[in-house]
């Protein structure tokens, strides 16, 4: 009987320790939009839930919005999350990487997939294209990230004004919602473009379902 008592007192602590590391983990939050007073937040690498300010979602509560950012907080602690920037760790005890393997997508005007992310650690708006046989972006989209083009590969890529010279190069990171993507192929082509394309360098590490006006990627590897 006294060993029954010291089992259960054991496995009770056990129990109870393991409840406080739950409650310790990180939530993960990205901003992908806004709807008037609602922030369209993406937590834990889940759908995108629009959230009104007081609202709260899947233990994320929500304390202002703005039309670039949005205050949130969790288990007492509060942090900013940017539109457009790289998933912030709120709650725990330490910072939180990229642990998402899913991305949810829905389609804007016109039926097109278009996203917030970054690519290594810089804010930039992508377009999904399967068409793109890698991600793509102008030449001023890679200045911007910092991207040295001209070191790359020069190549002959057509375009719809024709066939013109790109550069090859390789991306440190890529980061949509929660998901990140190393050592990822991009082509830069001359001038600017509406969008940095999200082409198949990036999309054929995913497997990807779309139902009606959503589209869900997958991580493969």
């Amino acid at each position: 009987m006294v060993m029954q008592g010291v089992c259960g007192r054991h496995l009770a602590a056990l129990l109870f320790s393991v409840a406080l590391a739950s409650a310790a983990q990180a939530q993960s939050v990205a901003m992908t939009g806004g709807m008037g007073s609602k922030a369209l937040l993406v937590v834990n690498g889940g759908a995108p839930k629009a959230v009104a300010s007081g609202d709260s979602w899947q233990g994320v509560k929500v304390i202002s919005v703005s039309s670039d950012q949005t205050v949130v907080e969790i288990a007492g602690k509060r942090q900013t999350v940017h539109l457009g920037g790289a998933p912030v760790s709120v709650g725990g005890g330490g910072a939180g990487g990229a642990s998402g393997s899913q991305i949810v997508l829905t389609a804007g005007s016109g039926g097109h997939f278009v996203t917030q992310g970054s690519i290594n650690g810089q804010a930039v708006e992508f377009l999904v294209d399967t068409g793109a046989t890698s991600v793509a972006m102008g030449q001023n989209d890679a200045r911007r990230l910092g991207i040295k083009f001209e070191q790359g590969q020069r190549m002959l890529s057509g375009t719809a004004n024709g066939v013109v010279t790109a550069y090859r190069v390789r991306l440190a990171k890529v980061r949509i919602q929660d998901v990140e993507a190393y050592d990822v192929e991009a082509s830069v082509l001359p001038g600017s473009m509406p969008h940095i394309l999200l082409g198949n360098s990036f999309l054929t590490r995913f497997q990807m379902k779309r139902e009606n006006e959503q589209l869900t990627l997958t991580k493969r590897y």
